[in-house]
Parts: C-alpha cells; structure tokens; sequence
C-alpha cells in the first residue's frame, strides 16, 4: 500500500508519472465535490495556502438546487465567491478504477479569516478532535450501518473500531431509475439470504471489485458478505481513529458507487427503502485514550472485579466517571444536535418505527441494550480495555463527520461540566413511564428536529458546540429540505385520496 507524502518533494517524486490529480471536498449532506487538476496547479497550491473552489457547493442542495433562502456561507450578495481549499496531503490515495490517477481530500477555509469553514464537514470533526487534544484525549470511533453482525478487535489501551456498510444494490442505472420513475425498481438479487455463498456468484465479479478495488484504494476491508434482505451487502471496514473513519465512509460510498456503475449496479445507502422492513442504521461506537493509551471509559485496574461504588446507577458501574459524563453529556444534548445524527426526511422514516426496527427514538440508555439510543458496553461482556458507547440513532444516510462532531462535542461538554445522567437506565423504565411524559422523545421529523436546532437556547448553538454560524446555515439547508417535502405530493397520497376523497 502506497504511503502517503510527508514533504513536498516526497509529493513530487509520488506524482513523476503523473499529469494530472483528482481532489475533493466534502458538502453538508455527505457528498463529494471535486476535479481534476493539472499537476503543476496542484503542486502549486500544496506549497501556498490552497486553492480557489467555488463556494457554491455549500450554496446548493443535493441536487444542486439553489437554497429557499440566502444563507451565510454562499450567496448572491456574496456572487458565490471562491473559498480556499486546503489539501490534505495523508489522504493520498489513487483511485484503481481511473487508471490510478492520485486523488486527495481537501478541507475548506474561509478567503478572510483563514479559518475552518464553520459547516465544512472535515474541519468541524477536526475542531472536535483538537478539543479532546488539549483535554489530553484522543478520539476513536467506528461507524456501523448494521449491528446485527458487526464485530469489533481491540488490543489493550486502545479502541480498535471498524465500519460495517450495509447497502442495498439494485440492478439499475441513473438513467433506468429516471425512466422508472424510481419505482418497481429490480434488487440486485431476490429473497433473503445473509451469509449466502450462492448469491454472490450470481454477481460475482462486482461483488470481487468493491473489496479488490477498496484494498487498492487504501480502504482495508475486514470482512465481505451478503446480508438479508433483497440484493443486501455488508461491507465492513478496519479500525481507524475518528477523522480516518469518516473519510473511509465517505470514500467507501463513492467507490461503491463507482464500481456498480461499471457493472450496471446502484448500490443505495438510503435509511429506509421500504416501509415494512428494517431500514439501514449507521450506529456510532465512541470512546477515548488518554496520551499513555489507556482506554478512559474503563474503571481503574483496583474496580476490574467489582466495578465503581460510586456510580450513578448499575448499569454505569463498569464505566468510569469520566465515561459517565460523557454519556451524560450526549443525553442532556442529543436532541438539539438530531438533524447531525439524522439530516434527512428519510432517516426519520427508520426511527418512527421505533423498537419495532431496532430504531431508538427516544432519550435512553442502558447496559447492553440494543432497545436503548446509546448502548453501554463494558465488562462483565467485554474486557475493561473494550469499554465504550454506541449511539444507535443515526442511519446510513447520516454525514460520518456531523455525526462523530456532535457525539464527541456532546461527550466532552458533559466531561467539563460533570453533568450527572438526566435520567434512569431504560431497565428501570415502564410503559407507564412512556406515557407520563417521564421518557424523552426525540425529534422525529426532519422538520421537528430542526426547529428545535435553531432555538435560541438550543445546545447545538453554544460556542463550544456547533455555534450560531453553522447552526444558521446547516439549518437553513434543512428547512430548504423540509419546503421541498412539503411541497411534494407522493405516491401514498395519490393511491389513498385520489378516487374517494
């Protein structure tokens, strides 16, 4: 595996053979935005500054529609000025199926200031990250899109994280999803069948590329398989710190996309396909070290046997008190952040179902509770070294960096404050608990999560959080999402009221 440069003549020695080099950035809905440059241009802006990209990608939706409204970042009063793109140099990789043409991540600056661009996605993740720094923390996280078969490797002081993708593939093209009307749409194989060393052979050559051309594209995968479900795959990733881990999500998506176009194939990360089966989570396991390595969600050595007496309650016993304000942190604060854990009208869709689907709505935790918004896993299940917290709220669709920001950003104000938990562990919660009122629900509609982002006395607001700029603007690009659902009319409204209404 190619290693990345360290010095500008490493860089130029890299790119001898080359005329020409792919770079991307990534938008507010997870989205790569890039080009090619020429090598000279290139080698030109890694030893200044940067380069000038048009602002606009943080001015438009998804689909490249302007916002309902001028926010701050890009905008006609500005003319869509030019940010500065900043290339990433260790995110050096080439990309297999482009006749290995070199390719870098780039992170966004403000022309003005020269600081992170408040709603860039890499330079948010990265504040988060220097915050835990000067904390004397490391972050580590591992994002999987499906729990039930995900696995984790861990060695002593250290959480070792990987991410496990599914994804439904469906035999299809831009174009036949546009002459479809994207309905009635052709799985890439029938019925369910997980684990199926059968079903593979019936796409075998795209199923070889996503893990061949993944190994070439330095995203190591750890295992490989079908899932259940119509034309499901898994896909898990090794363990990489916090930043790695969101760029190899991100990255992974492009490529398996771009493998499936050479094979007639559009693999769909969408949260929640179909209405009567379990949609696509992208739960969230997160924990810290300290500058010895040492795991600073585990008890002491002395409190291995019989956890820590002066915990809040059972279920936090074999976590430390560092770890329980960190989880008091991402409680008291979760449902200010959701449009970072869940960003679009879809996603909603997987958590309305609730317990139902394995998807959590509401304001809970537990020791190894899979029923639970964020699951406690620490001994007596796995060893002390292995303790950590998965938020099982966010979906497939979620952006990895806005996710894993609003995760550590919640944990370490929790950590400052020493915030005790809000709540009782959900073994101690009744149905009647529900209905009282005495459980808190998230948000769960895009447009009820953004409402409550944007209050003034919103979390997500605070300084040492998100702050107003971004809240302003990543808000704004939700309430554009929410205006254009709720113009739509959809099918279900056409079938139910169109004759007898």
């Amino acid at each position: 595996m190619l290693e990345p440069p360290q010095t500008l003549q490493q860089l130029k020695i890299l790119l001898i053979q080359d005329t020409k080099v792919k770079v991307a950035g990534i938008d507010v809905d997870g989205v790569l935005r890039g080009k090619f440059m020429s090598k000279d241009k290139f080698l030109s802006a890694v030893s200044s500054d940067g380069f000038g990209f048009c602002s606009v990608i943080f001015g438009w939706d998804i689909h490249d529609a302007v916002y309902s409204r001028e926010l701050l970042i890009s905008n006609k009063q500005n003319g869509y000025r030019d940010i500065i793109a900043s290339i990433d140099l260790s995110s050096y990789r080439r990309i297999p199926w482009e006749d290995n043409v070199p390719f870098f991540l780039v992170s966004f600056f403000d022309p003005d200031t020269k600081q992170p661009l408040s709603v860039d996605p890499r330079g948010i993740l990265k504040i988060a990250t220097e915050r835990a720094g000067k904390m004397g923390r490391e972050c580590f996280a591992g994002v999987e899109y499906e729990v039930l078969t995900a696995s984790r490797i861990f060695s002593p002081g250290r959480m070792l994280t990987r991410l496990g993708c599914q994804y439904f593939n469906f035999k299809e093209t831009p174009t036949s999803l546009a002459e479809k009307k994207f309905t009635d749409l052709t799985p890439l194989t029938p019925g369910n069948h997980g684990y199926s060393l059968l079903r593979t052979q019936l796409n075998n050559a795209y199923f070889r590329d996503l893990f061949d051309e993944s190994a070439k594209f330095r995203i190591p995968i750890e295992g490989h398989h079908t899932e259940t479900g119509p034309g499901v795959l898994e896909t898990a990733l090794a363990y990489t710190s916090a930043l790695q881990m969101a760029d190899n999500a991100i990255l992974f998506k492009y490529l398996a996309k771009s493998v499936g176009m050479r094979h007639g194939v559009i693999p769909s990360f969408m949260a929640k396909p179909w209405g009567n089966l379990p949609g696509c989570s992208g739960h969230v396991h997160v924990s810290m070290r300290d500058s010895d390595g040492n795991n600073v969600f585990a008890v002491a050595e002395s409190q291995h046997k019989n956890g820590r007496k002066d915990s809040q309650y059972e279920d936090t016993r074999f976590m430390s008190q560092e770890g329980e304000w960190f989880l008091a942190g991402i409680l008291d604060g979760i449902a200010d952040v959701m449009p970072m854990l869940v960003p679009t009208i879809n996603g909603y869709k997987r958590l309305v179902g609730g317990e139902a689907f394995w998807a959590p709505n509401a304001v809970t935790y537990g020791y190894d509770s899979r029923a639970a918004s964020i699951r406690i896993i620490a001994p007596p299940s796995v060893p002390p070294v292995a303790t950590r917290l998965e938020v099982r709220v966010p979906g497939a669709d979620m952006n990895p960096y806005f996710a894993l920001s609003a995760i550590f950003l919640l944990g370490l104000r929790g950590i400052e404050k020493k915030l005790a938990l809000p709540c009782e562990p959900i073994g101690l919660l009744t149905a009647e608990d529900k209905a009282s009122g005495k459980i808190k629900m998230l948000p769960t509609s895009l447009e009820a999560a953004t409402q409550r982002m944007m209050r003034p006395e919103s979390i997500a607001r605070e300084p040492n959080m998100f702050g107003n700029d971004f809240v302003e603007h990543y808000g704004g690009t939700r309430e554009h999402e929410v205006r254009l659902w709720n113009q739509a009319v959809t099918n279900w409204e056409v079938e139910r009221y169109i004759e007898l209404a």
